[in-house]
């Protein structure tokens, strides 16, 4: 039986025409034939450059047959795989943005043939006119908030082809996508705060739904989801496991949270989980937070996203996101002194270090807090 060949073995050869041809192994077919990947040169040195490149990218790696395929092949397959992992709505966003913003440009290239250079000309241009449809007046390139949440897929997209051997290495690794220039975050002041829970105070419906949203700093999905079995009266605790979102049509349907860990369990201030103990003697519903006018169903995240933006109108407070609530719970807790680690816990966050950065602003003052208090204990042991 002949031995097999190693990934990046190669030979070198001079073809009629007078060019120079190379071959590395990269692979091997299920019978275990060798896959070949062909090299070209005008010149001797020119290829031996090529092939010393070739063989350090492919030197351990063994592909399988299916490494041919082409990058729109891929990207079919993988969100096929990825079905039955993400929310149909994420599932078809990023459907929408290969088969628009990648395969035009890049989906008839080998997988194995994509390299870093591809890729940051693919954003190029989708900065300078990426735009499908863009309406009398807008700018025809993509935002680069847009064109970075491509890259990320794209991301996950060739690191998944790196695991199932149809490629030697992600060239979406050696890229830098865009900057995100980030909006300054907005939060409600202390002020601000304190006129929000007086109106909202005043109505029975809402007021235990927001005093809940801006104790523990749910994502909106998250609160509405919220059903009693979820909620520990005794430990005064509440589990988050699942979200709350809408499908194409107005459906609405339950889904995993954000968070990376299974569940997240979070612990509630005392009035918070009084307040809902006294909840659930009244309630006849198995949501915590019931739609009013159908208590057997849940709060609609977009009826609780209006409620919101009228109590801001009505008080003339600021126009915020349902988000910037809880942005507005994160930056209270680490000001009252709620270290990083448990706060990234409750918030649901992957790691503190995504917390630290997301609320540099707050950080910054407790740095300075903390100088000042530093500084004054010294003043008085100096005098």
């Amino acid at each position: 039986m002949a031995k097999r060949r190693p990934s990046g073995d190669g030979m070198v050869r001079k073809r009629e025409d007078g060019r120079w041809e190379g071959r590395i192994v990269i692979g091997h077919k299920e019978n275990g034939d060798p896959i070949f990947r062909y090299i070209y040169a005008d010149t001797q040195k020119e290829l031996t450059a090529k092939l010393r490149q070739n063989i350090t990218a492919y030197q351990g790696v063994d592909l399988t047959e299916e490494c041919r395929m082409t990058l729109s092949e891929w990207l079919d397959r993988w969100l096929e795989q990825m079905a039955s992992v993400l929310r149909l709505s994420t599932l078809e966003h990023y459907h929408s943005d290969m088969e628009h913003h990648v395969k035009p440009y890049l989906g008839q290239k080998k997988l194995t043939q994509i390299t870093p250079a591809d890729l940051r000309k693919l954003y190029d241009t989708l900065k300078q006119h990426g735009r499908v449809h863009p309406r009398p007046g807008q700018s025809r390139g993509l935002s680069t908030t847009t064109v970075h949440g491509i890259h990320t897929t794209l991301h996950h997209a060739l690191k998944s082809a790196v695991d199932q051997r149809l490629l030697p290495h992600n060239p979406a690794d050696h890229v830098e996508p865009p900057k995100v220039s980030h909006k300054p975050m907005k939060i409600l002041n202390d002020e601000q705060l304190d006129t929000f829970l007086s109106a909202v105070e005043q109505d029975p419906i809402w007021k235990d739904f927001f005093y809940t949203e801006l104790t523990t700093g749910l994502r909106l999905g998250e609160i509405c989801g919220l059903m009693w079995s979820d909620f520990d009266a005794r430990k005064g605790t509440l589990n988050i496991n699942r979200t709350l979102h809408k499908e194409q049509g107005g459906r609405l349907v339950t889904g995993d949270t954000k968070t990376y860990a299974e569940t997240r369990k979070i612990v509630l201030p005392s009035t918070t989980a009084e307040l809902l103990l006294n909840r659930k003697k009244h309630s006849y519903s198995v949501w915590i937070f019931p739609n009013p006018l159908k208590p057997e169903m849940p709060m609609n995240p977009s009826a609780a996203y209006r409620q919101m933006k009228a109590i801001l109108t009505e008080n003339s407070l600021p126009g915020l996101r349902f988000h910037d609530l809880r942005h507005t719970f994160a930056t209270l807790s680490l000001k009252s002194g709620v270290d990083v680690k448990t706060l990234s816990g409750a918030l649901g966050h992957y790691s503190a270090g995504f917390t630290l950065n997301t609320y540099t602003h707050a950080t910054a003052q407790m740095k300075q807090d903390a100088a000042d208090t530093i500084g004054g204990v010294i003043s008085q042991q100096m005098r």
